[in-house]
């Protein structure tokens, strides 16, 4: 399919986009697979920074392993504020609240991220989370 051109047999990219944010939860339960079949294999997440990007399903897999294991938060949720679709791309606006499990403390930031989908799977990503924010929320 060209890219831009309207792929009517998939959820579209906002439906992708809420049904992989909503479920962080499960995700840092260690419940992944429902959330991986949205991921393309070939899928790419611009880290930035010193992680630099991220290639393919198994690194996704990789990442949310590592964030279920142990995971240093529980009682997460997400809400999404805003959605903003424009052709097979989606933005949300979102706010993550938790508890950190060791110092018992609550956080509520705010963070946005983009995707672009293709064949109702997710073929790039790019994120940006307040963590200045939930540093102090964590007095860390």
């Amino acid at each position: 399919m060209p890219q831009g051109a309207e792929d009517t047999a998939h959820p579209g990219p906002g439906e992708i986009h809420r049904r992989v944010v909503e479920s962080y939860a499960q995700i840092l339960e260690g419940r992944l697979e429902d959330a991986l079949k949205l991921i393309d294999p070939e899928v790419v997440d611009h880290r930035g920074g010193t992680q630099g990007d991220h290639r393919g399903r198994d690194a996704w897999r990789q990442k949310w392993e590592r964030m279920s294991a142990g995971s240093a938060f529980h009682d997460v949720s997400v809400t999404i504020e805003q959605n903003v679709v424009s052709g097979n791309t989606s933005v949300n606006r979102y706010t993550s609240r938790g508890t950190h499990t060791d110092s018992g403390r609550r956080y509520e930031v705010l963070s946005m991220d983009m995707v672009r989908v293709r064949n109702g799977r997710i073929v790039e990503h790019w994120a940006l989370r307040d963590a200045d924010a939930m540093r102090d929320q964590l007095g860390l």
